[in-house]
């Protein structure tokens, strides 16, 4: 079992940074879709079934729609004006964010204390919990959620719209 998580954790991870340094903003979806999935099998070992089941149907299917359309939209094949010097700008910040994001790993895995683990409440992962907490816990964080995707796809017809 611990094998299987180590693989699927791998992938999840390649996959994850392959999806940031792709030129090819559709080879970068595609390394997303391969990303959901490996999630949704993390979340299948740790005996979610729902969470892995919704992972695939909202993220994997869903959202990628969605960003496949943000990318047809804003017809993302031809590169942006601005050349190297923009490219070489974007680099540097991508490695500053990259080494900042590295230290703040290295911080928090030196600082942290674990503690052991819990049992799980019997149920946990169902659709009864699941929906229970997301609709009691965690309503305002839901419902932020929910806006913070309508104004993207706001912004992405407004921006889609500018070009043309």
């Amino acid at each position: 079992m611990e094998i299987i998580f180590f693989i699927l954790a791998a992938v999840a991870l390649v996959s994850g940074v392959l999806v940031v340094i792709q030129v090819n903003p559709v080879h970068s979806a595609l390394y997303l879709i391969l990303n959901f999935f490996t999630v949704a099998g993390l979340y299948l070992l740790a005996h979610a079934e729902f969470i892995a089941a919704i992972q695939v149907i909202v993220y994997a299917g869903a959202i990628m729609v969605l960003f496949l359309f943000v990318i047809m939209l804003l017809n993302l094949r031809h590169p942006e004006e601005g050349g190297e010097k923009q490219h070489l700008a974007q680099k540097i910040s991508g490695a500053a964010l990259a080494g900042a994001t590295a230290l703040l790993v290295i911080y928090t895995f030196t600082r942290i204390k674990l503690v052991p683990g819990k049992e799980m409440v019997p149920g946990y992962g169902s659709t009864e919990s699941v929906a229970s907490s997301l609709f009691t816990d965690y309503l305002l964080p839901f419902e932020v959620t929910s806006v913070l995707l309508l104004v993207a796809l706001i912004g992405a017809v407004i921006l889609a719209r500018a070009r043309d």
